[in-house]
């Protein structure tokens, strides 16, 4: 049995995402501590798409928001068409939820009923990082 794999990734909030390599089918949890221009939202959307999340969870700044950018990304990149559910990208958005919370449910309960999502990537949007603490918290979750 593998272990589950943290990732963590720092972004400013006018910086682009970096290619995803060596991911498939994971999990991203949105930590978004600062307003982020739209086109940035979809472009980011886009990539974690492009790179395989298959479990999004939003939470922070305009979390409904990322949540809606991110099944637009899918929809688009599926053309709109019904897909198989192994392709399907699930979503979930965290408003009025502690992050401790948010954390908790990605990591006991954010399931894909296609895949065992292994791999989870804490995309950190914020002016400054918080690697050590996020990855703490998100292994005490």
């Amino acid at each position: 049995m593998q272990k589950p794999v943290i990732r963590y990734l720092h972004l400013t909030p006018d910086s682009d995402l970096p290619a995803l390599e060596g991911l498939s089918q994971f999990k991203a949890v949105l930590v978004v501590e600062a307003d982020v221009a739209e086109m940035t939202m979809w472009d980011t959307s886009r990539a974690l798409v492009a790179a395989g999340c298959a479990y999004a969870l939003a939470w922070g700044k305009e979390c409904e928001q990322w949540h809606d950018a991110i099944d637009d990304a899918y929809l688009e990149a599926t053309n709109y068409e019904d897909v198989p559910e192994e392709q399907r990208v699930m979503t979930t958005w965290h408003e009025d939820e502690e992050l401790s919370e948010v954390f908790w449910f990605a990591k006991h309960r954010a399931v894909h009923p296609a895949h065992e999502l292994r791999e989870t990537l804490i995309l950190h949007i914020a002016d400054t990082p918080r690697r050590e603490e996020l990855e703490a918290e998100y292994r005490d979750a």
